[in-house]
């Protein structure tokens, strides 16, 4: 197979696994809903998988350099498909086991994707296709996949039962690890394991990870900006959007066209950016998509009660937004040496997805202290804070990151030849 075809698997298989996902996100809750009746277990399956998830990219992420990466993806791949199987094959299955089914499975998808992150880089290089064009185009697809895959896991639910539809996602995550093992040669050095002289005690290895994020002058901002929209987003979509839908239109239609309008900016954003990357400035760009994707869609909640006008303004979120993780994503594969990328992108995702679980605990305290109102003003002026100051330590870390490196090139232009 050629190096565009071998990417091109790869990159299908990486989508493949966020399609699967997401059907699985609807179908275990409803799965637990329908044996037990109950929305508390239904939560805590929900937790069961997201603190593993983004533990596992950490904590594992030093073993998985040791064990090889095309090794690791089909090991994780493989135990993943086992773990849903297993659920599938047992609906009655007792909550605890089932809890550390979803809890395996959520450890096994972090590190994985953390891995195939990594491994796309080097088979884009062979390919000849431009970093930051993967990062774009990834980003595209696997939003859409995740807009399709609610409605695609809606429909399997209904036509197969919850049982049926995680049948699908162990399938998905078998098939990718088929087109790994097929197409993922085991000598590239990109997938291969270190000798053994060369690999570094359990615990170095894992501050390798952050020691090569702090490091560097420009990535530790953008880091704690996606933290911070992290935190926002996530108090926006479980507390201020559902409970502002409530009380002021009375439907949930109204909650879908809202998240829609926002997806479907998201995915156009990402064609246009997948055009228009190679001649921007990607650090500009990120803080630029950062601050609108994030403050303006949370403080429009708080002063207009018209659905158009909410709409208009997450579709222009989205459209930011789709720029932030691509060119995140890109600088890492950039500025982060290959041999600790596994450990360095497990180390930027637990620390921005850390606000996730935080953002929807203070967004419901919030709404119980001051009212919705109030909690969604409050809120957005927070982020809108929080994100200005960050684009201005971006600022003043970027203009001193150039004036360290101008009289290291002039020092370079001016040696003999």
């Amino acid at each position: 197979m050629s190096p565009r075809g071998r990417f091109v698997a790869l990159f299908a298989a990486d989508v493949i696994s966020v399609l699967g996902t997401r059907v699985s996100m609807l179908a275990i809750p409803w799965l637990v809903l329908v044996t037990t009746g109950s929305p508390a277990k239904m939560g805590l399956v929900a937790g069961a998988e997201m603190l593993p998830y983004v533990v596992s990219g950490v904590v594992a992420a030093p073993l998985a350099d040791r064990f090889g990466l095309r090794r690791t993806t089909i090991v994780t791949d493989v135990g993943s498909a086992l773990a849903m199987a297993g659920i599938a094959a047992a609906p009655q299955l007792e909550f605890g086991a089932l809890l550390v089914l979803v809890a395996i499975a959520g450890a096994l998808r972090g590190l994985g994707d953390r891995v195939k992150h990594v491994m796309l880089r080097p088979l884009a290089e062979a390919a000849g296709i431009q970093v930051l064009r993967v990062t774009t185009a990834y980003e595209g697809f696997s939003r859409t996949a995740m807009l399709v895959g609610g409605s695609i896991g809606g429909l399997l639910i209904y036509w197969f039962g919850a049982p049926g539809a995680i049948w699908l996602d162990a399938a998905t995550f078998a098939l990718c690890a088929v087109i790994v093992a097929t197409v993922v040669p085991a000598a590239d050095p990109a997938a291969a394991p270190p000798d053994k002289a060369d690999r570094e005690p359990y615990l170095v290895a894992l501050r390798g990870g952050f020691r090569a994020l702090w490091a560097d002058p420009l990535l530790p901002s953008m880091i704690a900006m996606l933290f911070v929209l992290n935190l926002f987003n996530q108090a926006l979509v479980a507390v201020f959007i559902p409970l502002w839908v409530e009380e002021t239109t009375h439907t949930p239609a109204a909650l879908g066209l809202v998240f829609g309008t926002f997806a479907a900016g998201a995915v156009l954003g990402s064609i246009v950016f997948t055009v228009l990357a190679p001649k921007l400035r990607m650090y500009q760009v990120f803080m630029i998509g950062a601050a609108l994707a994030g403050a303006p869609r949370v403080l429009v909640l708080g002063v207009s009660h018209e659905l158009v006008l909410v709409c208009s303004v997450t579709f222009v979120s989205g459209l930011a937004m789709s720029a932030v993780n691509p060119v995140i994503g890109a600088m890492l594969y950039e500025r982060i040496p290959p041999n600790v990328q596994t450990r360095a992108f497990g180390v930027c995702t637990a620390i921005t997805f850390t606000g996730v679980p935080i953002g929807g605990v203070l967004g419901g305290l919030a709404v119980a202290g001051f009212g919705l109102t109030p909690a969604i003003l409050v809120g957005g002026s927070l982020c809108l804070a929080a994100t200005t100051v960050l684009w201005l330590w971006s600022r003043s870390v970027a203009g001193t990151a150039r004036s360290a490196q101008q009289p290291a090139e002039e020092a370079v232009e001016a040696q003999p030849s």
